[in-house]
C-alpha cells in the first residue's frame, strides 16, 4: 500500500529580527520512505525520543500525568519554536505535536480566582501560552530562561502548549523587541498571546493582594491590563502618566471559544517605561472651563486628565457628580463617596469622554473648594429640554404624572407635557412618605439634572449641520424636595356629573344643551381613564425592556395552570432559562449592548414557543417559559432544544456579532399533587445541572439532581 503524504510545519530560519511577524510559518510536504525502511526508522526514532524525554524529565519538577488521549503520536515531528505551535490550526493542535522549546518566561502568576497558573513564554520567533502548569512547581518569575517540554493542545481561543516538563537554565533581561499594537489590533485577535508594546495613558489603578489592574487609555479606546504586584512598589503615580508597556496580549472569549475582547498581562514594572510622568497633584493643573472641552484648541489634551471647577448641582455618592460653571454643565463618573452639598464649589479632575453625544468625565476625583450659595433654577419647558442644549444642567420642568415605572429599583415617575413624555428618577431608598402625595393625574414641578439620550444612527440637518436626533428625556432628581405638587388630580367624577345633570333637568333649554356638552366630555374622560388604567395594568404586568410577562403575571398563570392540570388530569412544563456569562456581554458591549441582547432573546423565545405558552422575564438575564396543557413531556424537550438552537445564533450589534448561548432547566409533571413552587425549584435544579455540564444545553429534572457549582473555565 502506498504511504499517505504528510506535512511538517517548520519555521524559516532567519535571525534578522527577534520578533518576526506571524506569517513566516510555512508548510513543507515530503514523501515518506518505503514502509520497509520507515518501520525500523520509526522504532529507532521512538526509542531516541523516549530516552531524551526521560532524561529531560529526570531534571525537571514533577508534572501532572498525561491522559492516554493526550499522548503525542510517535510519527509527528517535534515543534521547536513558539511560532510553529501558534501557527497550527485547531485540528492540527488537537493532534498533540511534541513540543520542545528553549524560551524565556515573560509572565507568571497564580490566578487565585480560577485556581490555575497563568504563564506565557517567548522565544526568538513568537510567544505562546502554557496550559496545565502544575501548582507543585516552585514559584517562577518573568525573565527566567527555560527548556520546556509538552505537546500542542487547544486553548479556549488559539493553540497552546500543554505542559509536560520544565528545566530552568538561567535568567536574562526581558525582550526589548515587541509588536506595536493599538486597541483595534488587540481586539482583532491577530496578536493572540504575543509579546506586544502598547503606549497609553493610565486612567485608573486597582491594587489587589497579588496583582494590579490598570485601565489604559489608548488613542482608539480603553483596554485593561493585569500586572504582577511587587512588594513595596507604588502604582498610583502611574495615573495620568503616558506609559509604554511590554506585555502579553490575551483574548477574552465566550463559551463558544470566540473572541469578544482583549486584555494584557504585564510581568511587572520592569516592563514599563514612563514616557511622560503624571502631574504630582492633579488638582494643581490649570482649571479648564467646561465650555473649552468642546474647543478645537483643547482636542490635543483630552487624552490626559482635565481640571474643572464649578458649582455642585447633583451628587449620587459613589456614582456621579455634576457641576456647572457659567453657561455649561458636566457630569463626572466617580466612585468617591465624599459628601458635597448642592451649591458647593468643587474641583473635579478626570478623563473626558462622550456618552450619548454628551461630554462626561470618567474615573474622576473631586474635592470641595468653598461652601456654596443657593442659586435660582429657571423653568425649562420639556420641549426645549429635549433638544439637548441643557444636557447635564440643572433644570426645572413641569408635567402631568401619568404613571410609575414599577420595574425600576429607583423611584421613576412618568410624566407628560404636551406631546413630550419624560421620566423623573430618584435614587433607590431616597423616596419618603411625601411621595404618597404624588397622585396619578397631578401636575408636578420636578427639579434635577437634564439627561437627554440621542440616537447616533439618526441625524437631522439644522443650520447646515448634521445633529443626532434626541430620543428620550430623563430628569435625575436629588431629594424628594425636588418634586412640588402644582395641581391635584381633577375634581370631576361621575357622582359630581350626576348632580349637575339633576340640576340641569330643571333648567332651561340652554342649560340642557350645556348638560349634553358635559356628558360628551365625561364620556371622553372616562374613555381616557380606562385606557390609562389598561396601560398602567399592562406596565405593572409586563417587563418594560422586553415586553414579556413579569413574575407577578407568571405566578398568576402558573397557579391557574396547576389548578387546570389537576382538574383535567393533564400535564404542564416549566423551562427556566439563563443567559450564559451575561456579565461578560455587559462588560464588553456596555449596558446598551446587554439590553439589545435581552430584547432579541425575548423575541426569539416568543418565536420558539406555542401561542398558548407564557414567556416571562424573572429579572436580569433569567427567563421562564410556562407550557400548559402538556400531554406529551417530549414536547417540552423539543421546545427546549429549539430555544437552545435559536439562541446560539450570534446577535448583531454595533457592527459586531455578539455570541450568545443559554442554559435551560426543564421540569414536567402530570402528578395530581403538583405544586407551583416545587415545579420552579425542580426546574432551577435542572438549570444548575445544565450549567455544570458546560452550558449551551438543557437538562431534564429527574429525582436525585442537586444544584451543581459552576465550573471555572480557563
Amino acid at each position: 500500500m502506498k504511504a499517505d503524504r504528510f506535512c511538517v510545519s517548520s519555521v524559516l530560519e532567519d535571525n534578522s529580527s527577534a520578533c518576526p511577524p506571524l506569517d513566516r510559518l510555512r508548510s513543507v510536504c515530503r514523501e515518506p520512505a518505503p514502509s520497509s525502511v520507515l518501520r525500523p526508522l520509526r522504532m529507532a526514532t521512538a526509542l531516541l525520543l523516549a530516552s531524551l524525554f526521560s532524561a529531560s524529565f529526570s531534571q525537571t519538577a514533577p508534572a501532572k500525568p498525561a491522559s492516554p488521549s493526550a499522548n503525542p503520536a510517535v510519527n509527528l515531528p517535534t515543534l521547536t519554536t513558539a511560532l510553529a505551535v501558534h501557527s497550527l490550526t485547531r485540528s492540527e493542535a488537537a493532534r498533540g505535536y511534541p513540543v520542545h522549546l528553549r524560551a524565556q518566561v515573560t509572565y507568571f502568576d497564580w490566578d487565585l480566582e480560577r485556581a490555575h497558573t497563568i504563564i506565557f513564554v517567548h522565544d526568538r520567533t513568537a510567544s505562546i501560552f502554557v496550559s496545565n502548569f502544575p501548582a507543585s512547581i516552585p514559584s517562577m518569575h518573568a525573565g527566567m530562561t527555560i527548556e520546556l517540554w509538552g505537546i500542542s493542545g487547544l486553548g479556549q481561543f488559539g493553540p497552546v502548549v500543554l505542559f509536560r516538563g520544565i528545566k530552568v537554565t538561567g535568567s536574562a533581561p526581558l525582550p526589548r523587541d515587541a509588536i506595536p499594537v493599538n486597541r483595534t489590533l488587540l481586539f482583532s485577535g491577530a496578536v493572540d498571546g504575543q509579546w506586544v508594546e502598547v503606549e497609553a495613558i493610565v486612567h485608573w489603578v486597582s491594587e489587589y493582594e497579588h496583582t494590579v489592574t490598570l485601565k489604559l487609555g489608548l488613542a482608539d479606546g480603553t483596554v485593561s491590563a493585569v500586572m504582577v504586584r511587587e512588594p513595596g512598589a507604588t502604582y498610583t503615580n502611574l495615573i495620568d502618566a503616558r506609559v509604554r508597556f511590554h506585555c502579553n496580549a490575551a483574548p477574552i472569549f465566550n463559551p463558544g471559544s470566540q473572541m469578544i475582547g482583549s486584555r494584557l498581562f504585564c510581568p511587572g514594572l520592569s516592563a514599563v517605561k514612563i514616557v511622560e510622568a503624571a502631574p504630582r497633584d492633579p488638582f494643581q493643573l490649570p482649571v479648564t472651563p467646561i465650555n473649552n472641552l468642546l474647543d478645537w484648541n483643547q482636542v490635543a489634551d483630552l487624552h490626559h486628565r482635565v481640571h474643572l471647577r464649578g458649582t455642585v448641582t447633583l451628587q449620587w455618592p459613589g456614582v456621579s457628580l455634576c457641576i456647572r460653571d457659567g453657561n455649561r454643565a458636566i457630569c463626572a463618573q466617580t466612585i468617591q463617596t465624599t459628601h458635597l452639598a448642592v451649591g458647593d464649589v468643587a474641583d473635579v479632575v478626570g478623563f473626558s469622554g462622550v456618552e450619548n453625544s454628551t461630554y462626561v468625565l470618567t474615573d474622576a476625583l473631586f474635592r470641595k473648594v468653598a461652601v456654596g450659595k443657593p442659586f435660582v433654577i429657571k423653568f425649562t419647558p420639556a420641549e426645549r429640554a429635549l433638544l439637548g442644549n441643557h444636557n447635564s444642567d440643572l433644570i426645572r420642568v413641569e408635567g402631568q404624572l401619568i404613571g410609575r415605572d414599577l420595574t425600576s429599583a429607583d423611584t421613576t415617575l412618568m410624566l407628560s407635557s404636551g406631546k413630550i413624555l419624560f421620566t423623573a428618577v430618584l435614587p433607590q431608598g431616597m423616596a419618603g412618605p411625601e411621595s404618597n402625595a404624588w397622585k396619578i393625574g397631578s401636575v408636578l414641578s420636578v427639579t434635577g439634572i437634564c439627561d437627554v439620550t440621542f440616537d447616533p444612527q439618526l441625524n437631522v440637518l439644522k443650520n447646515g449641520l448634521a445633529r443626532p436626533t434626541p430620543k428620550s428625556l430623563r430628569v435625575l432628581m436629588r431629594t424628594p424636595d425636588d418634586v412640588v405638587v402644582l395641581k391635584q388630580p381633577p375634581w370631576w367624577t361621575p357622582r359630581h356629573a350626576l348632580l349637575v345633570l339633576v340640576c340641569a333637568l330643571s333648567g332651561t333649554l340652554l342649560v340642557l344643551a350645556w348638560v349634553v356638552v358635559l356628558r360628551k366630555r365625561l364620556e371622553q374622560q372616562t374613555h381616557l381613564l380606562r385606557k390609562s388604567e389598561e396601560r398602567f395594568r399592562h406596565m405593572a404586568l409586563h417587563d418594560a425592556l422586553t415586553g414579556l410577562a413579569t413574575r407577578v403575571l407568571l405566578d398568576d398563570r402558573l397557579n391557574a395552570a396547576v389548578e387546570t392540570a389537576k382538574r383535567h388530569q393533564t400535564g404542564l412544563g416549566l423551562l427556566v432559562i439563563d443567559l450564559d456569562r451575561f456579565k461578560e456581554i455587559n462588560d464588553t458591549f456596555g449596558h446598551q449592548g446587554g439590553d439589545e441582547v435581552l430584547r432579541v432573546t425575548a423575541d426569539r423565545l416568543m418565536q420558539a414557543v406555542r401561542k398558548s405558552d407564557t414567556v416571562a422575564r424573572m429579572g436580569g438575564d433569567e427567563f421562564v417559559v410556562l407550557l400548559p396543557d402538556l400531554n406529551d413531556p417530549l414536547m417540552a424537550e423539543g421546545i427546549a432544544a429549539k430555544i437552545v438552537k435559536s439562541l446560539a445564533v450570534p446577535i448583531p450589534y454595533a457592527a459586531s456579532q455578539v455570541s450568545v448561548s443559554v442554559s435551560i432547566g426543564v421540569c414536567t409533571s402530570a402528578d395530581k399533587e403538583m405544586d407551583a413552587e416545587i415545579l420552579l425549584a425542580c426546574a432551577d435544579t435542572a438549570l444548575y445541572q445544565a450549567k455544570a455540564c458546560g452550558r449551551n444545553c438543557f437538562r431534564i429534572f429527574t429525582p436525585g439532581f442537586l444544584p451543581a457549582e459552576q465550573e471555572a473555565i480557563i
